[in-house]
C-alpha cells in the first residue's frame, strides 16, 4: 500500500486551504553525551556508516537552542507508528522504543489512547544492534525513523526480535530508497559540472523489495510493509540541507566528500530549483517512508492451511462469471 501527501516545512507561507501538519516549537531538551557504539568503528562491507559521527551529528542537533524547529517530519512519522500500534486491539504492558529521541511515538500515544495518565518511562543509552536486554522480554517494539542508520541491518532485527516475547510485535518505519532523490541529482549534477565527477551526498537506503525479506529472515511473520510519500516544501536547497542538519540526519558515510565548493553548492541550488521547483518558487523535498509490522511466533497465531488442503481449484476462477449469470 502506498500513500502521498505534503508538509509545509515551518516558516514557509502555506497555500490557501492547506492545513500544517508540522508540531509546534516546543522546549529545548539538552542531549546528555553517550560513548561512541561498539559497531560500526571502521569503513566497510558491512560498516557504510560512521557511528562515532552520527552520534555527534544527533547530540548536536538534540542541543541546538530551538530543536523542536525541525521535529515537524519525525512528529508526522512517529503519529504513523503511534496509528499503528492503536490499530492492534490489546494491551502491551512492556514496550521498548527504539531510538526514540524525543518521544515522537509516545508523545501521540499519550494524545490518542484513553488512558487518563501519561506512560511511564525509562530510558536507557544502547546500540540498536547489540541490546541489553534479555530474550523474550517485550510485548512491543516500536521504533522511527532511527534504522536507516545502523550498519548492520539484518542483526537489529535479529535482536529485535529476539527481546520480543513470543506473540510480540514490532512497530517501525524508516526511510526508503527514493527519499531526498531531488537533493542527491542537483548536487551530482552540479558536481558534475563543476568538478568533473561527484561522490555520495546522501546515504544510502534500504529498498522495500529487500525489506520483507530481510524481516522473514529475523524470524518474524504475518508481515505488513507499507509506504507513505511525504514532500516537505522549502523555500531552497540550502533551508532542505539546513532542516536536515537541525534533524541530525547529515551525512555519515565513510565515503562522503567533508566539503562542498561553494560554486558547486549555488550551482546544485539553481538546479534543484529549475528541476524541481515549484509554481509559488519554493522547492519539494520528498521522503519515502516504509512502515512495517511483524510478529514473533507464538502456537497461538493463526496458521496457514496445508499445502494441498483446497477444495477449489484456481482454474475455476475463470467460471464466476458464467456460474454468477446462470444465477
Amino acid at each position: 500500500m502506498a500513500a502521498a501527501r505534503a508538509l509545509w516545512r515551518p516558516g514557509l507561507p502555506v497555500p490557501r486551504g492547506c492545513g500544517r501538519l508540522w508540531a509546534q516549537p516546543g522546549r529545548a531538551a539538552a542531549a546528555a553525551a553517550a560513548p561512541p557504539p561498539p559497531s560500526g568503528a571502521s569503513p566497510g562491507a558491512r560498516s557504510p556508516f560512521d557511528r562515532r559521527l552520527k552520534r555527534k551529528q544527533k547530540n548536536w542537533a538534540a542541543l541546538r537552542p530551538w530543536p523542536a524547529e525541525c521535529e515537524y517530519l519525525r512528529d508526522e512519522v512517529g503519529s504513523g507508528v503511534a496509528d499503528r500500534v492503536l490499530d492492534i486491539p490489546r494491551t502491551f504492558p512492556l514496550a521498548l522504543d527504539l531510538g526514540s529521541g524525543r518521544g515522537y511515538i509516545a508523545r501521540h500515544l499519550n494524545q490518542k489512547s484513553t488512558s487518563e495518565s501519561e506512560i511511564p518511562t525509562v530510558s536507557v543509552v544502547a546500540d540498536e544492534e547489540c541490546l541489553p536486554f534479555k530474550e523474550n522480554t517485550f510485548d512491543l517494539v516500536v521504533s522511527s525513523l532511527s534504522l536507516h542508520w545502523v550498519n548492520d541491518l539484518p542483526k537489529a532485527f535479529r535482536e529485535i526480535h529476539q527481546v520480543l516475547k513470543p506473540d510480540g510485535v514490532f512497530i517501525g518505519a524508516m526511510f526508503g530508497g527514493d527519499t531526498l532523490y531531488e537533493l542527491r541529482c542537483s548536487l551530482q549534477l552540479a558536481e558534475l559540472e563543476r568538478e568533473g565527477g561527484f561522490s555520495p551526498h546522501v546515504s544510502p537506503f534500504v529498498a522495500v523489495s529487500d525489506l520483507g525479506h530481510l524481516l522473514s529472515r529475523a524470524g518474524f511473520n504475518t508481515l505488513t510493509v507499507d509506504t507513505d510519500e511525504i514532500q516537505v516544501n522549502y523555500p531552497g536547497l540550502f533551508e532542505v540541507m539546513e532542516d536536515l542538519q537541525g534533524m541530525g540526519e547529515s551525512n555519515c558515510s565513510w565515503n562522503r566528500k567533508p566539503l562542498l565548493h561553494r560554486d558547486t553548492m549555488l550551482a546544485a541550488a539553481a538546479i534543484y530549483q529549475e528541476m524541481y521547483g515549484n509554481s509559488d518558487g519554493s522547492v519539494p523535498a520528498t521522503f519515502q517512508i516504509f512502515y512495517m509490522i511483524g510478529w514473533k511466533f507464538h502456537e497461538s497465531q493463526a496458521k496457514p492451511a496445508q499445502r494441498g488442503s483446497a477444495t477449489v481449484s484456481l482454474g475455476d476462477l475463470a467460471k464466476i462469471d458464467k456460474l454468477l449469470h446462470q444465477k
